[in-house]
């Protein structure tokens, strides 16, 4: 998406969330000031922009001269009135005080202009209450990022009680801008939609540990390995900052502060950031053992945070899908509190929560009246057909089809949380969505793609997928199957396939890119597969199709050393048609895909299939099977258009028939 209209933009603050916020802002076009009181910050702000860049350049992500560039957006300075004078937004990212933020608006109000939008980064205070304090509440929202700003997806923006729709559908295109995620908060509650899930999580898990429910390692076992969570929620209390993780739940009073939190905070033992919290990070993070997984329930911390999703819902906050989009993305959680709960079942969830209410009293247990009806309605989930979402048809959690026009389809692999990374049920998403875009008239071409700007896709999701420290040969086997399955209905597909690979397209993720007909490869990514630095080998095609796409020799070399390719590289090998640079990349692949959607489609297929399947055949059946199809696609009428059209010398309209 292109810039929205705005020519400059200023951040007051410089810290972590500051420059990393005026970092993306500069990469995605826009000249940027940054301000802050003392020069110490502005010069630390300066040199992890720098750091960050040619992190970036070194991994091939970007050129040296498109960091100069991005650099030369920037503007640094300690004056208010040269940040804020001609600014078309104002996003405040100073430390999270009220009167502090109140203060600073006050002082900006004094050179903005009368039109400037204002924004805070605020994680969790009243939008309307620092709105208000300014003279325009109808042009003030939140813009709350998450860190670190750079590598996180996922923008909340907030509405004020006074913010104009204008504001927030602003709000949202800026944040498509810059290459992140928007969701929507249309109320104004405390926490927002992310940490008004995650901190009341995190804090009953602590609540548990402190009532000797369970021991640490057992509750982290149990949802890092039964529920796949990228970490347990106390070492993840941890990693946040048990200062933090106090501090907001003493503003928000969703759950009881538990009294060994107070006492570790009191204590100054934070977590990581101290070397001890609950665990001792001194060595680096602690070793949770599988083993210890399961002797804690889960749904202890799962019900709540779904009560708590089904009450933003009751107020009109988000839909279940905005609040899944959030957290995951917010969070990495594989799946949403709503994508939870359907499958472990409304039912059970309100029985937990009932259990749970009698045993501790706390109100955050209370079943809202949105799940006391699903349940009396028979909504109870995927068991059912239906519950937060339906499952009655092709229902998509993990992939997004968009139709472009022009005849064109776009799949995208929906799980930029975990880079894109492939589970069992991706792959099944992807063959239902194959069988119903190959009936669909309206395509002529499907572009396959990741979402965000990151990874195409990184491969088999292994946290999904481990059973144990290493796979069990029945599971692998049985994944083997079903990759090799989802991609040879990508390779029969009867349409034009274009591999839009704009990021990491690692193990899994370069095998489906090698299914596809055309990769079309952004700059800023990397391909390869990369199996074999795990003691594995490729399972889903990738030692039969790099073979026959590179020989045998090159195949070898790239497999065996698990070699990771930049888009030149992956070119120069043949591995893709086209590296094409970060900002073109999407024209390029729009280019190809519009110059197929015009072609023959009845001799686009049967090429396709001449091609792949005819080679591995004898030469002579080969040609044979050539010479069928030959015989086939003269008795069109699209044969009959194109010769028309060549002696009209006109360009040709095939209608597939």
């Amino acid at each position: 998406m292109g810039k929205v209209e705005v020519k400059k933009i200023a951040v007051l603050g410089a810290g972590t969330m500051g420059h990393g916020i005026a970092q993306v802002c500069a990469a995605a076009g826009y000249e940027v000031w940054v301000r802050d009181i003392k020069q110490e910050f502005l010069d630390r702000a300066k040199a992890a922009i720098e750091k960050n860049l040619q992190k970036a350049v070194k991994k091939g992500k970007m050129t040296e001269e498109k960091a100069n560039e991005i650099f030369g957006r920037l503007h640094f300075t300690l004056e208010m009135k040269d940040a804020i004078g001609g600014a078309d937004l104002v996003i405040e990212a100073v430390p999270e005080v009220l009167e502090l933020k109140k203060q600073v608006f006050a002082e900006v109000q004094q050179y903005a202009k009368k039109d400037a939008i204002f924004a805070t980064n605020t994680s969790g205070l009243s939008i309307t209450e620092i709105g208000n304090a300014t003279d325009r509440p109808e042009k003030f929202l939140g813009l709350h990022f998450f860190n670190p700003v750079p590598v996180m997806a996922l923008v909340e923006v907030i509405k004020g009680e006074k913010t104009s729709d204008e504001t927030i559908k602003f709000g949202v295109e800026f944040v498509k801008s810059i290459g992140k995620t928007p969701v929507v908060v249309k109320k104004d509650v405390p926490g927002f939609i992310v940490n008004r899930c995650l901190v009341p999580y995190l804090a009953l898990a602590v609540d548990d540990l402190d009532r000797g429910v369970a021991t640490k390692e057992e509750i982290d076992a149990t949802m890092l390995y039964n529920y796949a969570f990228p970490m347990g929620p106390i070492e993840l209390g941890d990693f946040v900052g048990l200062d933090i993780l106090y501090l907001g739940n003493e503003q928000w009073g969703l759950v009881p502060t538990p009294k060994v939190l107070k006492e570790k905070f009191e204590a100054r033992e934070l977590g990581a950031k101290t070397g001890k919290g609950f665990y001792d990070w001194s060595a680096g993070r602690p070793q949770i053992l599988k083993e210890l997984a399961g002797k804690y329930d889960g749904l202890r911390l799962i019900a709540p945070m779904v009560n708590i999703a089904s009450g933003l819902i009751e107020m009109g906050v988000a839909d279940a899908k905005e609040i899944d989009t959030a957290m995951k993305l917010g969070t990495n959680m594989p799946k949403g509190p709503c994508e939870l709960a359907d499958e472990i079942g409304i039912d059970a969830i309100v029985a937990k929560l009932e259990e749970l209410q009698k045993e501790k009293g706390y109100d955050i247990f209370k079943p809202t009246e949105l799940i006391k009806k699903m349940v009396q309605e028979g909504k109870l989930g995927k068991k059912t057909g239906e519950g937060f979402y339906s499952y009655t048809g092709a229902s998509y959690q993990n992939i997004v089809i968009e139709k472009l026009g022009d005849g064109i389809a776009k799949l995208v692999i929906n799980r930029p949380h975990r880079l894109n990374a492939l589970t069992v049920e991706t792959l099944d998403e992807i063959v239902t969505a194959l069988r119903e875009l190959e009936n669909d008239d309206e395509v002529r071409v499907l572009v396959i793609t990741g979402a965000g700007d990151r990874a195409f896709s990184a491969g088999l999701d292994l946290q999904a997928t481990m059973q144990s420290n290493a796979l069990v040969p029945s599971v692998a086997m049985m994944l083997a199957a079903k990759g090799q399955a989802a991609f040879t209905a990508i390779e029969k597909f009867p349409k034009p396939v274009i591999a839009a690979i704009n990021g990491y397209a690692f193990g899994g993720g370069c095998e489906l890119a090698m299914a596809c007909d055309f990769r079309i490869m952004s700059k800023a990514g990397q391909i390869g597969l990369t199996e074999l630095a795990l003691g594995i080998i490729p399972g889903w095609g990738g030692t039969q199709r790099m073979t026959k796409i590179l020989g045998i020799a090159k195949a070898k070399e790239l497999i065996m050393l698990a070699k990771r390719l930049s888009a030149d590289e992956a070119e120069a090998v043949g591995l893709v048609n086209k590296a094409v640079d970060a900002d073109k990349f999407w024209d390029e692949v729009m280019s190809l895909a519009k110059q197929l959607a015009a072609g023959a489609p009845v001799a686009q297929r049967v090429a396709k299939y001449a091609i792949n399947f005819g080679q591995t055949l004898p030469v002579e059946i080969g040609q044979a099977l050539e010479a069928a199809y030959f015989g086939i696609v003269t008795s069109t009428e699209d044969v009959i258009e194109g010769f028309k059209a060549f002696f009209e010398k006109r360009k040709p309209e095939f209608k597939g028939r």
